[in-house]
């Protein structure tokens, strides 16, 4: 028999675009006191933008493990721009596609956070302890969201309340690194395999498509995000898999505690810790 958690769920619309109405599940700790205000996480799901639910068995595990531990666990759902295109996501989708894509899972993104601030008081979520998380397609989406707001995001104004204390990045990437400055550095933490074939390592095309490609489009991955607050002298926690490919996009249960030891030190308690991880993959 599993663990059974103890917590509340509720679901709330945060936003309707076209046909689809989004939403997003907040799980909360069983116990809560009406005045408790407590950290939060808010977790964008991986699927190539065609494919995966906010409520996937990994999220609903990871939101209640969450939630057990003292935090908010918040699973999104965002439009799936490239769910039934022809093109897909890969080598043939051209580079202004992809990078429109990317553009509104940022701002899909921006705006379940803008959701969470709006009504930090009503979920009990304390609004200097929020935290950005996703994996693969949700961790661009959210890298992107946070360190090239300015790049994606026409409307800056419309986001001036939404304020990351921290990123948790699960084979992710970013259109270009050179975006996270002194200004926006947060507490990282990333995981990521060196053969990943999918979302790049280091700086690398999108799915390794040939420059001859339509899809050919540059990204930064966690080796070079790492880098970049490495000198910026920005804590981060990098657990990097050599020969691991994508599998890393999966949520590593086994790590979670120690991926909360880092946030209550670095995001809760404004410690700086660098620390770089690195295993190989088992033959």
């Amino acid at each position: 028999m599993g663990t059974v958690f103890s917590q509340n769920k509720a679901t709330y619309n945060y936003a309707i675009k076209g046909s689809d109405t989004l939403k997003l599940d907040v799980y909360s700790p069983e116990n809560l006191s009406p005045t408790d205000s407590l950290p939060a996480l808010i977790w964008m799901h991986g699927g190539g933008f065609s494919g995966g639910t906010r409520d996937n068995a990994g999220e609903i595990k990871m939101m209640e493990y969450l939630s057990n531990k003292g935090y908010i666990g918040i699973s999104i759902s965002y439009r799936l721009l490239r769910k039934g295109t022809e093109t897909g996501f890969g080598c043939d989708c051209p580079k202004a596609d992809k990078l429109e894509t990317f553009k509104q899972a940022a701002i899909d993104y921006l705006d379940a956070a803008k959701f969470v601030f709006e009504n930090k008081t009503m979920l009990q979520v304390n609004p200097a302890k929020v935290i950005a998380g996703g994996s693969s397609a949700g961790a661009e989406g959210v890298l992107n969201a946070v360190y090239m707001k300015p790049f994606f995001v026409e409307d800056l104004q419309e986001y001036d309340n939404v304020n990351f204390a921290g990123v948790f990045s699960l084979a992710g990437a970013l259109v270009n690194a050179e975006y996270i400055t002194e200004g926006n550095m947060l507490p990282t933490i990333l995981f990521h395999g060196t053969a990943d074939n999918l979302v790049p390592y280091g700086r690398a095309p999108h799915h390794f498509c040939s420059p001859d490609k339509p899809g050919y489009l540059l990204l930064d991955g966690s080796e070079t995000i790492s880098k970049k607050l490495d000198d910026l002298g920005e804590s981060y926690y990098f657990h990097k898999v050599i020969g691991g490919k994508h599998e890393l996009s999966s949520i590593p249960f086994d790590q979670i505690d120690t991926v909360l030891e880092f946030m209550d030190k670095t995001i809760l308690n404004s410690e700086v810790i660098q620390t770089k991880k690195i295993t190989t993959t088992q033959i």
